[in-house]
């Protein structure tokens, strides 16, 4: 029999969250699928067979897409999913899968010990958000025009706009516990998932070694600041000092997983005491929650802790900008805000919206993943690896994508576009967290499953096979450009002058036919002559106008309420004075 190990934190030292066991929060918020055949009745006697299918039939221990469909008797295009999804949330930055370009992920393949862990936290049941104390005041404001209405759209915008507050979302700490208690509950299969055989009778005929136990990571870190460049077998007293050149001595599993639970009942206990004192008032000022409620004039409210996101919330009938050094860390949660324009302009990690309406929102270059979750008329703009859109309405998408846009949940009257804007520095950012501006994958949205398994609401039957509406693609002729201010002033920073993700030829083509319509436009406005001319000598003009724009020589390019005009010059935008602009406009085109 073992000797009982000692959680990792002391009874004086156990308040100090540097020194307790987190969730993961990337696995549950970012890699959860909604396909049904990843979700196992008794998950630890279906992954175990599949574990050891696919050991045998590959002595790296690393499978690829074909592998992963072939085990689990889903289509090729899943297992692909599920490998993309995989490398967005897994804790090594080392990692082959991680490493690799967005089409490369298939030939690095998925480690069989990060990818049983990631199956079987598939049967994962989200928090359900607190009920509302007059939730029937509040379900009037939210007509029902769908089946789905009622139990998928827990929260929609207009709730929380008539909530004003987020007593009824879980907080993070209801999250954070709640993802604990899951593991706390699931531990045990969840090491003998990485746990080998040996010889002997009863527990002990179990061992993990360090590398095994390693992938314990995926799912749990110790410390405020996440799990980044720390391996998390060297808080575990039984692998703390083990000298790298030598093999690895196997510990018992049981011994693994004694120790393990004890660290997570300490964070519990903790968690529980800082939640306690808040149930019946306000969030204090201290808590990991803060909302910025005042984020507008003010860059240092927010998320508290280093290894939490920062929240943006609250915001109304206002805009926002937000760069790199008014972060803390390198994910983002924009929280029920409302006829509001904001632009987050810094290199991210992940990215989450939630719950916003009639609002246009800029993420500026995201490596991980995004997730626009319950918002309503919301137009979002970024750059990305990969984006998940789950019950959203008349919602628009301008995106520069490097997978597949993921459709799911109850969904109406979405449209996405090609990404349609640039700041100074968005190019560097690209290139900090990893997107590739050579592929954008926008126009392949993927609908899935229009019932989302990992909620805790009880379903009619047969609707769990009913597949997600899709995105339309947005007309040409309705694509603009959008353009972000110049905000601090100045000489920019960046190198980037332009889009960086090129536009497919009908989009190119329809900002030429808008730039002809909008120059003409312009210069009739300008010359007196022209507005007094025939139709028909507006004409010669108009297919004067044609012909220069393909020819290099100068085409005014106005802009909309600016005194100093453009022009086009090579395919080059450049300054003019406005003088310059009628001594051109009398010689050459009237």
């Amino acid at each position: 029999m073992s000797d009982p190990i000692e959680p990792a934190t002391t009874s004086s030292s156990a308040k100090d969250p540097a020194l307790l066991i987190h969730p993961r929060r990337e696995p549950f918020e970012h890699g959860l699928l909604p396909i049904p055949k990843l979700i196992f009745t008794d998950p630890t006697q279906t992954l175990i067979p599949i574990k050891q299918k696919l050991i045998e039939k590959s002595p790296s221990h690393r499978v690829d897409s074909a592998a992963i469909s072939e085990a689990l008797q889903i289509s090729i295009d899943q297992a692909k999913l599920v490998l993309d999804t995989l490398a967005s949330v897994l804790h090594s930055e080392s990692d082959p899968l991680v490493k690799a370009k967005p089409d490369g992920i298939d030939e690095a393949g998925a480690d069989v010990h990060d990818l049983v862990l990631f199956l079987y936290i598939q049967s994962y049941k989200k928090l359900l958000p607190r009920t509302h104390k007059d939730s029937a005041a509040v379900a009037d404001v939210w007509p029902s025009t769908s089946a789905f209405d009622g139990y998928l759209s827990a929260l929609s915008p207009l709730q929380l706009v008539r909530s004003n507050s987020r007593r009824f979302m879980p907080s993070q700490a209801d999250e954070e516990a709640h993802q604990l208690s899951y593991l706390q509950k699931h531990l045990a299969n969840l090491v003998s998932l990485l746990a080998e055989p040996v010889e002997g009778d009863g527990e002990e005929s179990l061992v993990l070694t360090m590398e095994k136990f390693e992938h314990l990571g995926f799912l749990l870190h110790f410390g405020d600041k996440g799990s980044d460049g720390n391996l998390f077998s060297q808080r575990a007293p039984f692998f703390a000092n083990s000298d790298p050149d030598m093999p690895d001595v196997p510990v018992p599993a049981a011994q693994v997983h004694d120790w393990v639970l004890q660290n997570i009942g300490s964070s519990l206990e903790h968690i529980s005491e800082r939640i306690s004192p808040k149930e019946n008032g306000p969030p204090s000022s201290s808590d990991q929650d803060v909302p910025m409620a005042d984020a507008c004039t003010s860059s240092n409210k927010g998320s508290s802790s280093v290894r939490g996101p920062s929240f943006i919330e609250g915001i109304s009938k206002s805009s926002l900008v937000k760069q790199s050094s008014d972060l803390k860390g390198s994910s983002v949660k924009v929280l029920n805000c409302h006829d509001s324009v904001i632009y987050i302009l810094a290199p991210l990690r992940y990215a989450t919206v939630y719950g916003c309406s009639d609002a246009t929102i800029v993420l500026g270059a995201v490596g991980k993943a995004v997730r626009i979750e319950h918002c309503e008329r919301v137009h979002v703009i970024t750059a990305a690896n990969r984006i998940c859109i789950a019950n959203c309405r008349e919602c628009m998408f301008f995106l520069g994508v490097n997978q597949r846009p993921l459709i799911v949940g109850d969904n109406h009257k979405l449209q996405v576009a090609p990404y349609n804007t640039f700041y100074s520095q968005l190019e560097e950012h690209m290139k900090e967290v990893g997107v590739d501006a050579t592929i954008n994958r926008w126009d392949e949205p993927l609908p899935l499953g229009a019932v989302d398994p990992h909620d805790s609401l009880s379903h009619p039957a047969g609707v769990s096979e009913a597949q997600a509406e899709s995105a339309a693609h947005l007309d040409p002729d309705q694509f603009t450009n959008f353009l972000i201010p110049n905000w601090y002033g100045g000489e920019s920073q960046g190198s980037t002058k332009d889009n960086p993700f090129p536009l497919p030829d009908a989009y190119m083509a329809s900002q030429h036919r808008n730039l002809l319509e909008t120059s003409v436009s312009s210069i009739a406005y300008k010359e007196n002559d022209f507005l007094a001319s025939s139709a028909v000598e507006q004409e010669r003009c108009r297919k004067k106008l044609a012909v220069l724009f393909f020819n290099p020589i100068m085409l005014v390019v106005p802009l909309a309420a600016a005194d100093q005009p453009q022009v086009l010059w090579n395919g080059t935008l450049h300054n003019c004075c406005i003088d310059t602009v009628h001594r051109w406009n009398q010689k050459n085109i009237c």
